[in-house]
C-alpha cells in the first residue's frame, strides 16, 4: 500500500535572497537588474525601511539619513513604506504610508518619492493633502502611466483597514492628487458572509490576545495597470473578487465621481484571495493567492491558470515583473503575525524573495 500523497509544487521557483530580521512586502527590480525591497514599520525592529540589495546585503536606499525619519510627519525622511515601484523611465519611487503600526497618518508623512537611479539621490516629493490622504489612509501599492499629462499618473490605492478606501491619483508634473472611487463598494472588504478566507488550512481573521475574532477589513490593496494602458484592475485584500476601472476617467479631474464609478467592471471571482496584482507586456495578468501559496496568471483570452504552487510561497505579497524575463515576489508569512495569532508570533525567519521565469517583461507606458 502506498503512502499518502504530498501537495504537489508547480512551476519553478528560484530562491533569490533571505531576510533574517524584519518582514518585507515591496519589491521592484530596475531595468539594469538593481533589486530594492521595503520593510513597513509593523513591529519589526526596522534598521531601514528602504534597501538595496548588493552582493547578498541589505543596504539602506538611497542612504541611512533617508531612513531615520524625525517623526512621522517628516517629509524629508521615510516614516513607513509599504510599497516600492521602479516606473518605466528606470526611476524608482517610494510609497511611504506615514502610518507605523497604522497609526493615523499626519501630513508630511505620507508621501511619493522619487530617486534617479543614475545618480542615488532624491528628485522629488510629493506629498498629499489631508483630504486625499486621510487620517485613516494608509497607502499600499502604486502604479505609473507616463503617457498621460506632461510627466505622467501614478495611481495608489488606499487599503485603510478603519476608514475610506479608494484609488488617489497623482498628476506627477504638479504634485496635485485626488481620491477617486472614495468609498465604493468595489474598493473594500467584503464581509464573512461572503468572503471566508482560509490561510494554511485555518480561518484568517485577526484575533487578538484578549477579545473576540474579527473578519481582516483591509480593502483595495493590489493594483496592475492593463498593458494597453485603458484599464485599471485592483482588489481588496479581503475578497475573492477583483474590478477594473477606466484610466481616463481616474486621471481627468474633471470626471465626475458617479462618472468615474460608471466605468468600474467587476472582473469576477479570482478563485482566491491576493495581496499583489502585477501584468506583463504581453497583456497578462499576475495574481497571487495567499490562500494556495502560489502566483496564477489570468492570460488575454480570460483564462486562468497557475504560474507557481510551491509550500515555500507563504504569503506571497507583491510581484514585480523585471527586464530579465522573470517575476520576482515576496514571501513574508503576513497571516502568522500576532495579530492574526492571539498575540503569539507565528512567523519562522527567514522570509524570502523567490523568482519564477515568465519569458516577458514590464510593462512600458512611456512615450
Amino acid at each position: 500500500m502506498n503512502g499518502p500523497v504530498g501537495d504537489e509544487p508547480l512551476g519553478e521557483l528560484e530562491l533569490v535572497h533571505t531576510f533574517t530580521g524584519a518582514m518585507p512586502t515591496g519589491v521592484s527590480v530596475s531595468h539594469r537588474g538593481r533589486i530594492f525591497v521595503n520593510f513597513p514599520k509593523w513591529g519589526d525592529e526596522v534598521p531601514a525601511t528602504v534597501v538595496e540589495l548588493r552582493d547578498g546585503r541589505e543596504v539602506p536606499y538611497p542612504d541611512q539619513p533617508w531612513n531615520d525619519p524625525s517623526g512621522d510627519d517628516d517629509a524629508d525622511a521615510f516614516v513607513s513604506v509599504q510599497s516600492i515601484v521602479v516606473d518605466p523611465a528606470d526611476r524608482l519611487w517610494v510609497l511611504d504610508t506615514g502610518s507605523p503600526m497604522f497609526q493615523p497618518t499626519k501630513p508630511g508623512g505620507p508621501k511619493l518619492v522619487r530617486i534617479d537611479l543614475d545618480t542615488d539621490m532624491v528628485a522629488q516629493v510629493i506629498t498629499f493633502p489631508p483630504d486625499v490622504a486621510l487620517p485613516t489612509t494608509y497607502l499600499n501599492d502604486v502604479r505609473f502611466d507616463l503617457r498621460r499629462g506632461e510627466s505622467g499618473v501614478a495611481y495608489i490605492t488606499d487599503s485603510a483597514s478603519t476608514g475610506p478606501n479608494g484609488i488617489i491619483v497623482v498628476d506627477l508634473a504638479s504634485g496635485a492628487s485626488w481620491r477617486r472611487l472614495h468609498d465604493h463598494p468595489s474598493t473594500k472588504a467584503e464581509p464573512l458572509t461572503t468572503f471566508r478566507p482560509v490561510v494554511e488550512g485555518r480561518p484568517f481573521l485577526e484575533r487578538p490576545a484578549d477579545g473576540p475574532p474579527k473578519p481582516v477589513s483591509m480593502g483595495a490593496d493590489g493594483i496592475a495597470i492593463s498593458a494597453d494602458g485603458t484599464r485599471l484592475h485592483y482588489c481588496p485584500l479581503a475578497s475573492r473578487r477583483w474590478y477594473s476601472v477606466s484610466t481616463e476617467a481616474l486621471a481627468d479631474p474633471a470626471v465626475t465621481q458617479e462618472a468615474v464609478a460608471a466605468t468600474v467592471v467587476d472582473e469576477g471571482d479570482k478563485g482566491t484571495a491576493s495581496d499583489g496584482l502585477e501584468t506583463d507586456d504581453a497583456g497578462r495578468l499576475y495574481l497571487t493567492s495567499y490562500e494556495h501559496n502560489a502566483v496564477l496568471r489570468r492570460r488575454p483570452d480570460g483564462e486562468y491558470e497557475t504560474l507557481v504552487h510551491d509550500p515555500r510561497l507563504l504569503w506571497p505579497d507583491t510581484m514585480s515583473v523585471a527586464a530579465d524575463g522573470h517575476l520576482y515576489v515576496t514571501a513574508n508569512q503576513l497571516h502568522r503575525q500576532p495579530q492574526y495569532q492571539r498575540g503569539q508570533d507565528l512567523r519562522r525567519r527567514p522570509y524570502a524573495l523567490f523568482r519564477t521565469r515568465i519569458d516577458a517583461g514590464p510593462v512600458l507606458l512611456r512615450r
